[in-house]
């Protein structure tokens, strides 16, 4: 999908300056369409539909799973059918690299 995928998150403690609304626009082009930018804050947001509660919380224990592997965890908001994720770099408060990265491999979870 992107080369997104192929890189790992980098620890993010505070002293950078967040993503600006051009470098966002830009990294979010290599990830899915269905992922948008909000127009209120910084965050990077996607709903997923599913047919049943069983297949919601296998996508959201992938989900968490990545996260931990990347130690980059989103904002989820989960339901019987659906499930949405939000990511913003709480530390910048802004975007960072890392949101996509792990947009990016969420997407190829959406895939399978």
């Amino acid at each position: 999908m992107s080369g997104l995928t192929e890189k790992k998150c980098r620890p993010c403690e505070g002293g950078v300056p967040p993503l600006t609304r051009a470098q966002a626009e830009s990294l979010a082009k290599q990830l899915s369409p269905e992922w948008a930018l909000s127009k209120e804050g910084p965050y990077l947001r996607r709903e997923f539909r599913f047919k049943d509660f069983y297949r919601t919380m296998s996508f959201v224990n992938a989900v968490a799973h990545v996260a931990n592997i990347e130690d980059h965890h989103p904002d989820l908001e989960v339901g019987y059918n659906y499930c949405r994720v939000q990511y913003t770099t709480h530390a910048i408060k802004g975007l960072s690299e890392n949101d996509f990265i792990c947009a990016a491999k969420i997407d190829l979870l959406s895939l399978s």
